[in-house]
């Protein structure tokens, strides 16, 4: 029998050949013995495509140790069991509302275990259940009744399977039944999508009735929390973020009749409360945060400038409209700090989607404007008639820019445009110009301000340019203005994305702290940064806010000048 900070080790027969350390932690409050790590290889294995419910690994463990007079563990020392036995099990909320489960995806019942001759009146009514899904999730199709061949090809050895069956045609999720399937070849590779967990290290004392494993049960079910909502993505199953969050947070009515009280098995409401009124368990849920929903941002787009189907984008930019709503409502009862922690980070993540969502619409607008060689014609047959020597003099004051610096702008502009660049190549070239402007600050505290700086000159400049387009009447001043606001948007996403590098942060952290950043608690040399350019925050958040545009219609306009075309 080990003890608690041992290591134990086992080799068996079969599919997986050698068991890796399983190290019980001085702060677990089971005790793993050889027998039980024995069982679960001889019962279960790995597989691609076959997913079981939790309900039903934790009520075979539990008859198991019925049959066998041992001491069961409870169903989280199980969870964290099962996940140090079989690397790499997933987490999936499977079946339709209202009676889903959570599954372990990647595991099924060995074809040889004696497992499949389980009862039909096992508890709960899920168990021996299997179901089979692609790779990404997007068909759940029960498999019951198979016989010989069973699940993965052995003998099924007479097992009745109880069905959960996620049609694609059904009704469970309107959002996703909105969206034509092929539109998943778009999504962004989900590998390493769930970040590294950081360890919680509390500093102070615990409330009477929590203990450390309490602490380590929320990371584990966080963790899995995470990897059901990175399903839903992967599915294009949006509707179903707004249970898992109800479900996780303990919400009144959340219109699950199955497994109401799933969670709660695993951390009671009222411990889960007390923990995240603690600050290390507050900071870790905002670090996780901001890193997953990064994650998901690179899934859901994971090029802004890819076109991307119009079901997809109003899908996406749908989603990102409630998710705000979804989480006050989940939350609804929780301790004020979490609920503004979380509101915060979940703000962040629809704003960037709903940024880039605009940034991929203007994108593909401003495509076909470049791809039309009569229309670039016109174009720099009005920029040529610009009068950049004004604008340079009424910039300069301002800006306080480098004459020659400009007037290479200005050339460079000119001949891309003339050589009929594709819109890769201005993407190419607009990276240049940025890096190019903040050399000279890379690795200096002052980076931060001379990025939001640069935008706001950038930004004045090209409405200099489009002030005089406008008052000449230029025939291609909508194709500009267009381009403008490309351009606009997308220096600013280069912007957030090298802010973030050089804070060693995420692009949506970079957004959802602006008051606090949460950088600041990595990078304490930019403190005294954040103190000393306090009176950028204003002019920070209308750059904000002019960049974000939201409106599709935007583009769409044909705006007449009404003022006389001046002469040249």
């Amino acid at each position: 029998m080990p003890t608690p900070g041992s290591s134990l080790w086992t080799r068996l027969p079969g599919a997986i050949t050698e068991i890796r350390c399983v190290r019980i932690p001085n702060n677990m409050i089971f005790v793993l013995c050889q027998q039980q790590v024995a069982w679960l290889v001889e019962n279960y294995e790995t597989a691609e495509g076959v997913s079981l419910p939790r309900s039903t690994l934790y009520n075979h463990y539990m008859r198991h140790c019925n049959d066998h007079k041992l001491d069961a563990v409870n169903a989280a020392s199980f969870g964290k069991l099962i996940r140090s036995v079989f690397n790499g099990l997933r987490t999936r909320r499977l079946g339709t509302r209202g009676n889903s489960k959570y599954h372990y995806y990647g595991i099924r019942i060995k074809p040889g275990s004696s497992l499949n001759t389980a009862m039909d009146d096992s508890k709960p009514t899920g168990a021996g259940q299997i179901t089979n899904n692609n790779n990404h999730g997007h068909n759940h199709n029960a498999m019951s009744g198979m016989g010989n061949g069973g699940v993965g090809g052995g003998s099924s050895g007479g097992m009745h399977h109880s069905s959960t069956v996620n049609h694609r045609g059904s009704k469970k999720n309107i959002m996703k039944n909105d969206i034509p399937e092929a539109c998943a070849q778009y999504l962004g590779d989900a590998t390493g999508a769930i970040p590294t967990f950081p360890m919680i290290s509390l500093s102070h004392p615990f409330p009477e009735d929590i203990t450390l494993d309490d602490v380590d049960t929320l990371r584990s079910i966080y963790r899995e929390h995470c990897e059901a909502f990175l399903d839903a993505i992967l599915n294009l199953d949006f509707n179903t973020i707004e249970s898992l969050w109800r479900e996780f947070w303990r919400a009144e009515n959340n219109n699950n009749n199955t497994d109401e009280c799933e969670e709660e098995k695993y951390l009671s409401k009222s411990k889960l409360y007390v923990l995240t009124q603690c600050e290390a368990i507050q900071n870790f849920i905002k670090q996780v945060d901001f890193l997953f929903y990064q994650n998901m941002v690179d899934v859901l787009i994971p090029d802004v400038l890819r076109p991307i189907p119009t079901g997809l984008t109003q899908a996406i930019r749908n989603f990102a409209k409630n998710l705000e709503n979804w989480l006050s409502s989940a939350m609804s009862g929780c301790p004020e700090q979490i609920v503004t922690i979380k509101l915060s980070a979940v703000s962040a993540f629809g704003q960037t989607l709903r940024r880039y969502t605009s940034l991929n619409h203007l994108a593909q607008a401003a495509r076909a404007v470049l791809q039309n060689s009569t229309q670039i014609a016109q174009m720099l047959n009005d920029l040529n008639r610009v009068d950049f020597r004004n604008v340079q003099e009424q910039a300069s004051w301002i800006c306080q820019c480098d004459t020659a610096t400009v007037q290479r702008l200005e050339q460079d502009f000119k001949a891309a445009l003339q050589q009929q660049n594709t819109l890769e190549q201005w993407a190419s070239w607009l990276r240049a110009v940025v890096d190019d402007a903040l050399e000279e600050y890379r690795g200096k505290s002052s980076f931060v301000s001379a990025a939001r700086q640069f935008l706001l000159k950038w930004s004045f400049y090209s409405s200099m340019v489009i002030r005089d387009l406008t008052l000449r009447s230029a025939g291609s001043f909508g194709s500009f203005h267009l381009i403008r606001l490309l351009y606009d948007e997308y220096m600013f996403f280069i912007i957030e994305h090298k802010v973030a590098e050089a804070t060693q942060t995420t692009p949506i952290a970079v957004m959802g702290e602006k008051d606090n950043p949460l950088h600041h608690q990595h990078s304490p040399s930019l403190q005294h940064q954040n103190q000393s350019h306090q009176t950028h925050h204003s002019t920070e958040s209308d750059m904000t806010s002019m960049l974000y545009t939201s409106d599709f219609e935007v583009v769409n306009v044909k705006l007449e000048p009404s003022a006389k075309r001046m002469r040249s």
